[in-house]
């Protein structure tokens, strides 16, 4: 237990030798250094399972997520330490806020960054389903992208084939409406049209004839329009339109397993919303919550700092501080004293030197003098 607390002293950034011999604040260090501890551990996580998903389906990216994971946690791990331990206790609060205050901004954009990965696998289920959804309308949407581009491409093909159906039912509806005259007339019924004789009369005889020459025509024009079609579809197929279909459930599930991560990302976006675009707002209060949350536990270990009260651990450190600061005064004094006393000396020796050359110059130039000629 005590090499557990010794390590969360050591994530909250405290002095160890210092905190050992206050009792009384160990607790507060222990509870900020695991929250920073945990907070980094859920950083990895988060890294990590992003970093899944960026290289998911590559033989290395459970590799690539641990590494990543790793590297992200102790990232957030050591900046948490470092926001948390720069928080001087010895200046007044409203100093300690401002101090805070760009601390507490990058402490909730981190938290930020943390929480989104962990939303997607909160939400995982979710997710996929509106994916799969999105997927069905886009392929659906690129289907009918592609008709409309066919039709437009093979518009005289098209304006014939309609013509040709066109008649094809207007035939088929003038046959049919002929079949029943001609019933009438051979079973007698008297209609505007038919001569209520029962029997297979000219009239009959007739009709029938007329029948025969317009079902001759329209199983014409249906072959016709048979090739039609066929040339449409021959069409078709070398414009790779029939290689083109929504897309089943396997495959739709297929497609969600393998969602990247900007995909998943829009779709958590998504969530807020329900499919005929009217707004979630449960969804859409769950997923802001659970951002929150991390952003508030991201946070935590600098409000603790902020909210405890200054204790002997603080005292001591601000303490020591001082006389840090003595010390190195006096050090820089004593470098500069030294330095004056060497270069005082240094000023000594030379002049010393230069007084005895100029004294052996002006010896020299005595014995040279020629005193007679005076």
């Amino acid at each position: 237990m005590d090499k557990l607390n010794r390590f969360f002293w050591f994530c909250s950034g405290a002095h160890i030798p210092t905190l050992e011999k206050y009792p009384t604040e160990q607790n507060k260090y222990t509870g900020i250094g695991a929250t920073i501890f945990f907070t980094g551990l859920f950083a990895a996580l988060s890294g990590g399972y992003a970093m899944y998903f960026v290289f998911k389906g590559d033989d290395m990216a459970v590799i690539f997520a641990i590494i990543f994971g790793f590297l992200w946690g102790a990232a957030i791990f050591n900046m948490d330490r470092y926001i948390v331990s720069s928080i001087n206790k010895s200046a007044s609060t409203n100093k300690q806020i401002l101090q805070a205050t760009p601390r507490i901004l990058l402490a909730i954009m981190i938290g930020m960054v943390i929480s989104r990965p962990i939303e997607l696998k909160i939400f995982d289920k979710e997710i996929k389903e509106r994916l799969k959804v999105s997927y069905l309308n886009g392929q659906r949407a690129k289907i009918d992208t592609l008709n409309k581009a066919f039709e437009k491409k093979y518009q005289v093909e098209f304006g014939r084939l309609n013509q040709q159906k066109a008649t094809r039912d207007s035939l088929e509806k003038g046959i049919k409406a002929d079949r029943q005259k001609l019933n009438f007339e051979i079973f007698g019924n008297k209609t505007t049209e038919t001569s209520g004789v029962m029997g297979y009369g000219p009239y009959a005889k007739r009709k029938e004839a007329e029948i025969a020459q317009r079902t001759a025509e329209l199983d014409s024009l249906k072959a016709n329009i048979n090739k039609s079609e066929g040339f449409v579809d021959k069409r078709k197929e070398f414009d790779g339109l029939l290689s083109e279909k929504l897309y089943t459930k396997k495959q739709l599930d297929s497609l969600s397993d393998i969602a990247g991560f900007a995909d998943r990302n829009w779709a958590l976006g998504q969530l807020k919303f329900n499919v005929d675009g009217t707004r979630d707002n449960n969804t859409a209060i769950a997923v802001t919550f659970i951002g929150l949350l991390f952003i508030f536990f991201e946070c935590l270990p600098v409000f603790v700092k902020l909210m405890s009260a200054r204790g002997p651990y603080d005292y001591a450190i601000a303490d020591g501080d001082e006389v840090s600061i003595y010390h190195s005064k006096k050090d820089k004094d004593f470098h500069f004293e030294v330095a004056d006393n060497i270069h005082e000396t240094r000023v000594d020796s030379e002049s010393s030197k230069k007084k005895e050359i100029i004294k052996g110059k002006a010896y020299r130039d005595l014995e040279k003098y020629d005193w007679d000629g005076e």
